[in-house]
């Protein structure tokens, strides 16, 4: 069987003592974030998403050796299970050789092949796979086989059916399969055209196009697949048939026989029905699983990206959810999230209560020292913020407005979570609510919404959803985790992505949160239900707890490592309680030589590096390195663009073909790809990512279609 260290060792560019050490470690339950931050000596400090990666191929390399231990039984089982054959099955690196291999043996349901072999024609077939001497003619074989019970009533017929299974034992063939498989890739085309080529729809690129199955890019796949499934598109791969043909021929065919012709008869019959559909659902399965592979690896990366935006502390928000019939619904928030009024404006049409709503806002202003005017991108926001920016213009107050993405608040707010936290609220307010608290704190309030309706993706609706969700909830867990969540305030769907937390424990801190009051140690984790030592284990660094018994539970220094840290703490001659006010900022050269600090305390050097660190900056927060958010854009509406103008915009969404930038209008603009940069750029994620601040210029305006040109280098457009 395949040596998994060994093959994981190789493709990841690893020890054996270090792939030993986290296998280890991942079956003794710990989590990804736990092992990347708190086990660096065993795993010579691999990373978040290198650990991923591992954990990955771990479970593929353990399924594939389950699966080839199956597959070694069922044949072994028949009696069929040679030397040869359970050599090359167990020398597979890959779950389709492992079935290429097994195909013979499967039980088949009722074939053609299957018909024949029980009509008693195999004997023949076998003699014409041999292609051996013999005195008589194929036909004059046959004619001793006529099984007229069967449906082989002459011999021709009884000749066709020795051929079908000639021609399944070569479909079967792994080898014949693995090389028509290579020249299918490397020769073989999508080909598409329209269903109707008269009706005018979003696919009319498609409606008589094709691109070589190597190089069609990967939203184009999944433009073609959508428009396949709405029945707009036929699609089918073109390879040529004929050398296919000739290729397996020449495999199969050895020196000329009595039995050359019907073989070449059984070989093209192989081909044509049996081998190339199957290879035609192969090839069409991989660039669907190639192209929703890096959607989603883009998809997961601008999660990513939107999770680590930067909270504006201390923002006193006034949330507005514009609409147009009912109205702008209003919620304002003290500067931790809490609800402090809320009601419903009608500053657009029909009704266009403009001084009403600036009357209401102004009087929130005051009485709630507002500082700060959210306004969701939804219906009506142009007009909503033209009455916001009219009544900032007349006012003295330190008052901002910015614009954030509703994408996901209307599926948060009328979500059971949401009916839960505020059972007395409608929907409407809630929504509002969400929409500054995405402002005060992107982490957690975005949390609460499911990755795939926050609208940083491509095709999401259309990609293999658990693979998605996998994915998305991989690397929210790893933003959280690298954040580090307050135990005191954060809600359960936060408490749900930390490490060695399930979300029915989530609920069970905050239930004793709520029963006992506040966390004052890290220790009273031990006394939530259902948290034992392990789930202790891996959430115990990532729960923070500000002025709390001990100083050190504000860190992300782990429990475990206590004793080191107040080791430290004593070498630098500074009492634990320092932490409270900044951090030791000159603690690195007040202990010294680190190398010999770590051997004297008997700690790994890597871990002692992580607790000096935070010592230095505790509690600090990874999303303060992320760009500040833009307030106040100098356009709000189409008729305010022209062609050359320069904006400052927000990155909203990356995808292959470019970049969707907010520079404050309704409708985002598009960065092409081959305008992000005046040099060649493969993907536009190595230029932007979601949350940058970008520098752009206005390239087209198509006011029709409601589409905007941006450029991100001047005067390229």
């Amino acid at each position: 069987m395949t040596n998994i260290k060994n093959l994981i060792a190789k493709e990841l560019n690893l020890t054996s003592a270090q792939v030993a050490a986290v296998i280890d470690l991942v079956d003794q339950g710990n989590t990804i974030p736990f092992i990347a931050r708190y086990r660096k000596e065993a795993t010579g400090g691999m990373d978040d998403a290198t650990l991923r990666d591992f954990d990955e191929r771990l479970a593929y390399l353990r399924n594939l050796e389950a699966r080839k231990a199956e597959v070694l039984h069922s044949i072994d089982e028949q009696g069929k299970l040679t030397p040869e054959l359970q050599a090359k099955i167990e020398a597979a690196t890959i779950m389709q050789r492992v079935e290429d291999l097994y195909k013979p043996y499967k039980k088949k349901r009722a074939t053609r092949a299957s018909k024949a072999r029980e009509a008693g024609l195999e004997p023949l077939a076998l003699l014409i796979l041999a292609q051996g001497r013999s005195d008589k003619d194929p036909l004059a074989l046959a004619a001793g086989l006529v099984n007229v019970p069967a449906g082989y009533d002459t011999a021709e017929a009884a000749l066709r059916g020795a051929q079908d299974i000639v021609a399944e034992i070569i479909a079967d063939d792994a080898e014949h399969t693995a090389c028509l498989r290579a020249f299918t890739k490397r020769s073989s085309a999508v080909g598409v055209e329209a269903v109707d080529a008269d009706e005018k729809t979003v696919y009319e690129t498609y409606y008589d196009f094709s691109e070589s199955l190597a190089k069609i890019p990967n939203h184009r796949i999944l433009a073609i697949n959508r428009g396949e499934k709405e029945k707009k598109l036929k699609v089918k791969v073109q390879v040529d048939a004929n050398a296919a043909v000739a290729q397996l021929e020449n495999r199969v065919l050895r020196s000329p026989s009595p039995f050359t012709s019907v073989l070449k008869e059984a070989v093209a019959d192989s081909y044509k029905r049996l081998i190339a559909p199957s290879l035609d659902r192969e090839m069409r399965a991989e660039l669907t699983e190639r192209a929703e592979t890096d959607a989603i690896r883009v998809f997961a990366k601008n999660t990513e990206n939107l999770l680590q935006q930067r909270p504006v502390r201390g923002a006193r928000v006034i949330a507005l959810d514009p609409g147009y019939r009912t109205g702008c619904k209003v919620a304002v928030l003290d500067e931790y999230g809490k609800l402090l009024d809320y009601t419903t404006v009608y500053p657009t049409p029909p009704r266009s209560d403009i001084e009403g709503t600036q009357h209401k806002l102004a009087e929130y202003i005051k009485r709630h020292r507002a500082n700060v005017i959210v306004i969701g991108n939804g219906t009506g926001s142009r007009e909503t913020e033209e009455v916001v920016a009219d009544l900032i213009a007349k006012t003295d107050a330190p008052l901002h407005y910015t614009i954030v993405n509703e994408a996901g608040a209307s599926v948060y707010s009328a979500s059971k979570l949401a009916s839960e936290e505020y059972p007395d609220l409608d929907v409407t307010t809630r929504g509002a609510m969400s929409l500054g608290r995405r402002l005060q704190d992107p982490l957690a309030e975005l949390v609460k919404i499911p990755p795939q309706a926050i609208g940083v993706g491509q095709y999401q609706h259309d990609l293999n959803q658990t693979a998605l969700a996998h994915a998305l909830a991989g690397v929210v867990e790893s933003v959280v985790n690298r954040v580090g969540v307050d135990l005191n305030t954060a809600s359960a769907s936060l408490l749900g992505y930390v490490s060695g937390i399930s979300a029915a424990v989530a609920k069970n801190i905050v239930a004793y949160r709520e029963e006992h009051g506040a966390f004052t140690n890290r220790r009273q984790l031990k006394k939530v239900a259902k948290l034992g030592d392990k789930a202790f284990l891996n959430c115990a660094g990532f729960l923070r707890i500000a002025g709390g018994d001990n100083p050190l539970d504000a860190t992300s220094v782990h429990p475990e490592s206590y004793a080191a840290a107040k080791a430290v703490l004593k070498r630098a001659s500074v009492k634990p309680e320092a932490l409270a006010h900044g951090g030791i900022s000159d603690i690195a050269q007040r202990v010294g030589d680190v190398s010999a600090l770590a051997a004297e305390l008997s700690v790994g050097l890597p871990t002692l590096r992580d607790i000096i660190a935070e010592l230095e900056k505790p509690g600090r927060d990874p999303r303060d390195d992320a760009p500040e958010v833009v307030f106040s854009k100098g356009v709000r509406d189409f008729d305010d663009l022209a062609p050359g103008m320069e904006l400052t915009g927000t990155v909203r969404n990356v995808v292959d073909f470019g970049a969707f930038v907010d520079v404050g209008i309704k409708q985002d603009g598009l960065v092409h790809v081959s305008k992000l940069s005046d040099r060649f750029v493969k993907h536009p994620s190595e230029v932007v990512a979601v949350g940058d601040t970008v520098t752009v210029w206005v390239a087209g305006i198509d006011k029709e279609r409601g589409k905007i040109s941006l450029s991100m280098v001047k005067g390229k457009v």
